[in-house]
């Protein structure tokens, strides 16, 4: 009987790390950059889980996410959990697709996932074609190259919280 791998750190290491996710997003992440550019920490969260879970279960995990997200912007309430359910169902389909153990690929995921994710929001919250061109042309590449840069020391980190086996 194997004792004491990453796959059997339990549930609360799983809460303690995602408790620490949401914490950096709301308490770290309006400090660090502008809100613009600064990392996604709760995508960051959906991601962990959608690269790792069922479609069904990632795309609960993302509606939930989008929920948390759409409570801080309520002028355009539904468009968060709309976009972060695509995302979430997506990134756990991808992942039969993609190599989930490479550190890079994980990466590019996160990004991609945050380029959509925007791109998703702004059409859904029917965002004006001049500001739409700008934030998907100039502002979600820079989120999404922080929020991947995030993802590698996340995944670096507290791999074994999320009992994450990365390929060197």
């Amino acid at each position: 009987m194997r004792r004491g791998g990453a796959g059997e750190r339990g549930p609360l290491f799983l809460f303690l790390g995602f408790a620490f996710l949401v914490g950096l997003h709301f308490y770290a992440r309006p400090r660090l950059f502008d809100h613009r550019v600064a990392p996604d920490f709760l995508l960051l969260a959906l991601m962990l889980v959608a690269i790792r879970a069922r479609p069904g279960i990632a795309a609960a995990a993302g509606f939930m996410v989008g929920l948390v997200s759409d409570v801080l912007t309520p002028a355009n309430f539904g468009a968060g959990a709309l976009a972060h359910t695509v995302v979430g169902y997506f990134a756990s389909w991808a992942r039969a697709v993609f190599f989930p153990n490479n550190l890079l690929v994980n990466a590019g995921l996160i990004a991609l996932a945050v380029m959509v994710r925007n791109a998703l929001v702004l059409l859904a919250s029917t965002t004006p074609a001049s500001e739409l061109g700008r934030t998907l042309v100039v502002w979600s590449p820079l989120q999404a190259l922080t929020t991947g840069v995030a993802g590698i020391l996340v995944l670096l980190l507290l791999r074994n919280w999320f009992a994450i086996r990365i390929e060197s």
